[in-house]
């Protein structure tokens, strides 16, 4: 019995080390720095609750404009990918797989590929609004396309689609189809077939998506710097630069505790809403 435990540690050891080593360990280290000072440049170990009275007055905004952006592409990407994975295992057949798979092919572009794909589509003198343009739709470009909240939005949905996609497929795959079957020889429609019986079953797989869309989007400083303009200036983007700018590892370590702090909370609050409203539908 003993042996067996320590066969049991030993085999979750090296998992457990990576986690502490590059998670735990680093989550930890940037809360505690959250209490100390900066003065000339230099770290000084002095608890103090400033950092975090700065991070709720002026950046307040700040972060409801990240939390509300992110729950967004949060929201529109669990949406398109439950379509999507929805499409893929109860309507395309045999060509499920291949569907799959040709989601899957797209996580082997680069990031910042992505980017300068979508600047290229977006832009003034991109492919959207020569097509517009060619077919009379519109008579000038559309300027607000790039540079805009709109522009952040549709990069980071197709960037996070395929990521969203994989958990909600694992989902639906391991719904039995007899339950199904008997809704429909019931007499069910496929709304309340999809509300009573489907949504039910694949909800750990739908908060998965929303949860991992939502926490990319929230933490992303890359995408609004390139795509979204001064205007769009999301939490990641301050975070960056009191690291890099500023060297002021205290406020951007309280900035980021805080703004982890508002996504778990709503993550919590979404997965509640999700729950509420399954049982409502369903009574």
């Amino acid at each position: 019995m003993r042996d067996a435990r320590l066969r049991a540690i030993a085999a979750v050891m090296p998992s457990l080390l990576v986690w502490i080593g590059f998670f735990l360990a680093p989550l930890v280290y940037l809360f505690i720095v959250s209490f100390w000072r900066v003065r000339q440049y230099r770290l000084v170990t002095d608890a103090t609750l400033d950092n975090y009275i700065a991070a709720g007055s002026e950046y307040q905004h700040a972060i409801l404009f990240t939390v509300v952006l992110a729950g967004f592409v949060g929201l529109l990407t669990t949406v398109l990918a439950f379509a999507l994975a929805y499409l893929i295992r109860f309507h395309a057949g045999r060509f499920g797989n291949a569907l799959l798979l040709t989601v899957l092919t797209t996580l082997f572009g680069g990031y910042l590929v992505k980017i300068y794909a979508w600047k290229g589509l977006l832009g003034s003198d991109g492919i959207v609004n020569r097509a517009l343009l060619e077919t009379g739709l519109i008579s000038q470009p559309i300027t607000w396309l790039l540079y805009s909240p709109i522009a952040v939005v549709i990069t980071l949905v197709s960037f996070l689609l395929p990521y969203a996609v994989l958990p909600i497929n694992a989902a639906l795959r391991g719904i039995a189809d007899a339950p199904i079957e008997a809704a429909r020889d019931l007499g069910a429609r496929p709304v309340r077939i999809l509300i009573d019986v489907i949504l039910p079953q694949c909800e750990r797989g739908v908060l998965t998506a929303f949860a991992l869309a939502f926490f990319i989007s929230a933490g992303d400083y890359v995408t609004p710097q390139l795509v979204g303009g001064p205007e769009t200036f999301m939490i990641g983007n301050f975070i960056q630069s009191q690291y890099v700018n500023r060297m002021n590892a205290p406020i951007g370590s309280a900035l980021a505790v805080v703004t982890m702090l508002a996504t778990l909370a709503a993550v919590a609050l979404v997965s509640f809403l999700y729950r509420r409203a399954l049982r409502a539908c369903s009574t």
